[in-house]
């Protein structure tokens, strides 16, 4: 599986998702933010860091980066695009993605591990996980804190579209749990035909022992594994 790993000035996880995807059987490669085309990609994943500084707001403007025209045509052919932390951020900006991730409730710039309790795995990026299992990832942000106005919220609980959500590490989800104040403990959603994901912790630093987990290396595998064509128009049920 070819996967195009978009990289903006201000990215600084392009290498760990090159990384993710070559542990998990797939065929990475970077694409500038310039570029116009995907080429060949069957997948594409816009990583963790701050595209153009984070100016303006995170996201506002890689949203208008050429490569994006490319990556929101993929997004709406069903194509499968992974955006993990600055990257779910430009896709909620693309509009490939509802609501909008805000500051963190603390104001405060969070760096430490996280638990997150697995809420879907019928999803081309989480067939590789058990639903309900609590898996253990990295989280590096300021602006986390998912949001949605209350109609956009019922629909993404009624129809599954929640994937991962914070939780402490026997999986019950509470205030204390949640590091940024996200509405509903959200951690991570897909779209309305389930092929973008978009999640504000890091399972690209969480693929080998040596990081301390390897809990984010399922998520790479269900997508290499998924492949084009199965996952294209998947829809969530």
């Amino acid at each position: 599986m070819n996967v195009a790993v978009i990289t903006f000035p201000g990215s600084n996880c392009d290498q760990d998702c090159f990384r993710s995807v070559e542990l998990a059987g797939g065929s990475p490669r970077y694409v500038w933010h310039r570029e116009q085309s995907l080429g060949d990609a069957d997948a594409v994943i816009v990583p963790g860091g701050f595209a153009h500084g984070d100016y303006l707001r995170p996201g506002a403007i890689a949203r208008f980066s050429p490569i994006m025209g490319a990556v929101i045509a993929f997004a709406r052919d069903g194509g499968l695009v992974v955006g993990i932390c600055n990257g779910f951020q430009v896709l909620c900006e693309a509009g490939l993605l509802p609501g909008a991730l805000l500051r963190n409730e603390s104001m405060r710039f969070q760096s430490h591990d996280c638990a997150l309790r697995v809420e879907r795995s019928g999803t081309p990026f989480t067939r590789d996980y058990r639903k309900g299992r609590v898996i253990r990832m990295p989280l590096s942000h300021a602006d986390g804190n998912y949001y949605a106005d209350p109609e956009t919220l019922a629909a993404l609980e009624a129809t599954g579209r929640v994937v991962f959500r914070y939780s402490d590490a026997r999986g019950t989800v509470s205030a204390e749990a949640n590091p940024n104040g996200s509405l509903n403990h959200i951690a991570g959603i897909v779209n309305a035909d389930g092929n973008v994901l978009g999640m504000m912790p890091h399972p690209d630093r969480a693929i080998e022992e040596a990081l301390g987990s390897v809990d984010g290396l399922p998520l790479f595998t269900s997508l290499v594994g998924s492949g084009a064509g199965t996952a294209a128009h998947t829809e969530v049920a």
